[in-house]
């Protein structure tokens, strides 16, 4: 872009000049130096056109480029929504299923408890302790996947 608005810079000056040396010329100028003097404002136009055609499409492909930035964003930002909303849930789940074991463990040491009752919510408790292992696992490689491309562009 610096390159762009250097080349802008320069065909402003060289117009400029040509503007002013045609106003210097007054009447006595002769044909050929108009001639070569308009030739030449009319290749200073062109460059010009084609400067400001090229900084256009630039612009175009910037825009679109943030646009499809800003909607992957969006679309990441839901899925981690949606995946801190399921680990919220997961969590609930696994305070409840330990308290629940504390309770079986005090009634087995009471006397009053079923030891095969106890193995099963130990088998529950390690089980969504697992399931919350592989939530929490899936969400950091989605976290991963979306930003190696975003790295990898930027760098």
């Amino acid at each position: 872009m610096s390159d762009i608005a250097e080349l802008e810079r320069r065909i402003n000056n060289a117009l400029e000049r040509i503007s002013a040396g045609v106003e210097n010329l007054g009447v006595a100028t002769d044909a050929a130096k108009t001639e070569a003097l308009q030739a030449e404002l009319e290749q200073e136009r062109s460059v010009t056109a084609q400067l400001e055609e090229r900084v256009k499409a630039i612009k175009e492909k910037q825009e679109t480029h943030v646009r499809d930035l800003e909607s992957k964003l969006a679309e990441i930002t839901e899925r981690f929504k949606e995946q801190e909303a399921r680990m919220f849930t997961l969590k609930q789940t696994t305070v409840q299923l330990r308290e629940n074991v504390e309770a079986l463990r005090d009634a087995n040491n009471a006397g009053v408890g079923d030891p095969h009752l106890i193995n099963k919510a130990m088998l529950a408790e390690l089980e969504a302790l697992r399931a919350l292992r592989d939530a929490e696992q899936a969400e950091v490689e989605t976290l991963l996947s979306e930003l190696k491309p975003l790295v990898g562009e930027g760098a």
